[in-house]
């Protein structure tokens, strides 16, 4: 008696202690999450190039290695090889000394934070005489965004298409092929819509429409399978956890606001490997820069979409069987006749 009059009152007590604790612990996560990589800030091993003879570089590359870790130095013949390795993506600028008074180039388009760092923090220091030192913008911020506000902007609503199109899947019942097929269709969709609204309507984005409408899908689909990939085999539950996973850590991991390197490690790294990262280095490398430096985060993104369209298949065919299963397994315990 006393045990039935009891449990209804540590269910509502326990579920009061986990509301009064749950959710200080998420506000405390997210705001760890957001707040952290934003308050350090700071360029880490920041790719930067510097162009010229070794006796006119050698001083300079001095000054810039007084900043700890800050700049990963990559040393050019001429300015006509800087230009091309910041066109690569292999570095974010470069100062040409081969003139008389040194030049910083910048690319803005990959990433206007670190073009205005580079203006305050490089030319800054290393100009001589107190001359400030000419500035030229090589891959430049489209007109229509100059800050590159819109590119940032992209990357939660992708996150959050990706999410309603996992969770959509599950809670419809979706299995198998029929869910594998919604979700890639879905995602094709969201990238040709994306890339209608920010390329051909906005103007933000400059590139190959079709290879900007690719990787917009991509992404939707990498987060979008793992929503339905891990709901598939782990039940409903999958859903939060990943949603968790992208919101808490991808989304203000990803450095889309700044870069990967100015964020503190190792969460630079991380958000380089979950899709809102990945995804946003991939859609500036195709916008801004014809391609360079796309393999590494279309590859990775690829693998986030193959896993979870896998767990998906695997799923569905496991439920599939377990269902098939049971009436044969009843009909065998029935007892004859």
């Amino acid at each position: 008696m006393s045990t039935a009059s009891t449990a209804p009152t540590r269910s509502p007590a326990r579920r009061l202690i986990a509301v009064v604790v749950l959710v200080p612990l998420l506000a405390t996560l997210a705001l760890w999450a957001f707040a952290w990589p934003t308050a350090r800030t700071a360029p880490r091993d920041l790719p930067l190039g510097v162009a010229g003879p070794a006796a006119a570089t050698a001083p300079l590359e001095r000054q810039l290695r007084q900043r700890d870790g800050a700049f990963e130095i990559h040393r050019y013949a001429d300015e006509a090889a800087a230009r091309d390795a910041i066109a690569d993506r292999t570095v974010y600028g470069a100062i040409v000394v081969t003139g008389k008074n040194p030049e910083l180039l910048t690319a803005s388009a990959a990433s206007p934070l670190v073009a205005q760092f580079l203006q305050q923090a490089v030319a800054e220091r290393t100009s001589a005489g107190g001359t400030a030192i000419r500035t030229v913008d090589v891959v430049p911020t489209p007109a229509k965004d100059p800050r590159g506000a819109a590119l940032t902007a992209s990357v939660l609503p992708l996150a959050l298409a990706g999410i309603a199109a996992g969770a959509m899947v599950t809670l419809l019942g979706l299995r198998g092929a029929r869910a594998a097929g919604a979700l890639v269709g879905a995602a094709a969709l969201v990238g040709m819509a994306a890339a209608g609204i920010a390329h051909s309507w906005l103007g933000v984005l400059t590139g190959d429409w079709w290879a900007e409408a690719a990787a917009l899908g991509l992404s939707t689909l990498a987060v979008s399978g793992a929503v339905a990939g891990l709901a598939a085999l782990v039940g409903q539950a999958g859903t939060g956890i990943t949603a968790s996973v992208i919101m808490l850590f991808g989304n203000p991991f990803s450095g889309a606001s700044s870069a990967p390197e100015m964020l503190p490690e190792p969460v630079g790294t991380i958000g380089q490997w979950l899709p809102p990262g990945a995804g946003a280095t991939l859609l500036r490398s195709v916008s801004f820069f014809d391609g360079a430096a796309a393999t590494v985060p279309a590859l990775t993104l690829t693998w986030w979409a193959a896993l979870g369209l896998g767990a998906v298949l695997v799923g569905g065919a496991l439920k599939t069987r377990a269902t098939n299963t049971a009436p044969t397994t009843e009909r065998e315990l029935a007892p004859a006749g």
